[in-house]
């Protein structure tokens, strides 16, 4: 009974993966983005986070496509919400200001296919959030950057509700 139950559910997530939209993202050349700035990290693990997080988010998106969709992402730029400046406590060291003038922005392109291969949608975005610190309360709690998050998020329904991507 117990390996029926297993083979149940393990064709229940297998199911599920093979129904949604999925998204290849390419980071090209991040060394370079505007503010992808470790505070308390090393650089390169600050780095590693930041994408690791950031593909996260948009598999997330991606999994409200339909069946078969991809969508391929090409990330040229980030500018993370906040300022990096010096702290001057017990040791000196730097921390994150997140303040009204320092909102996040990102830049990409990206490319929708449909199930057959066939471009749906494509396009060169630079979005921003002037008012991240006005919602911070709808933070979904899924990532270290929930500024960030919203306002990729915000862009996703945008060009689902203009019909430029399709919905599940």
């Amino acid at each position: 009974m117990n390996n029926l139950l297993i083979a149940v559910c393990m064709a229940c997530l297998t199911t599920a993966a093979a129904y949604a939209g999925e998204v290849k993202v390419a980071w090209q050349e991040p060394e370079h983005f505007t503010d992808i700035r470790p505070s308390h990290e090393s650089r390169g693990g600050f780095q590693e986070r930041v994408i690791k997080e950031f593909d996260q988010m948009f598999a997330n998106l991606a999994s409200r496509l339909p069946d078969g969709y991809r969508w391929n992402v090409t990330v040229t730029d980030l500018d993370l919400a906040g300022d990096i400046r010096p702290w001057f406590g017990r040791t000196l060291e730097e921390i994150r200001l997140v303040k009204d003038p320092y909102w996040p922005r990102m830049a990409f392109t990206y490319e929708l296919l449909d199930s057959q291969g066939k471009t749906v949608a494509s396009g060169k975005e630079d979005i921003a959030d002037m008012n991240f610190l006005m919602h911070a309360s709808t933070t979904t709690g899924r990532s270290s950057f929930p500024y960030e998050e919203h306002m990729l998020e915000d862009w996703f329904y945008a060009q689902q509700k203009e019909k430029a991507f399709p919905t599940r």
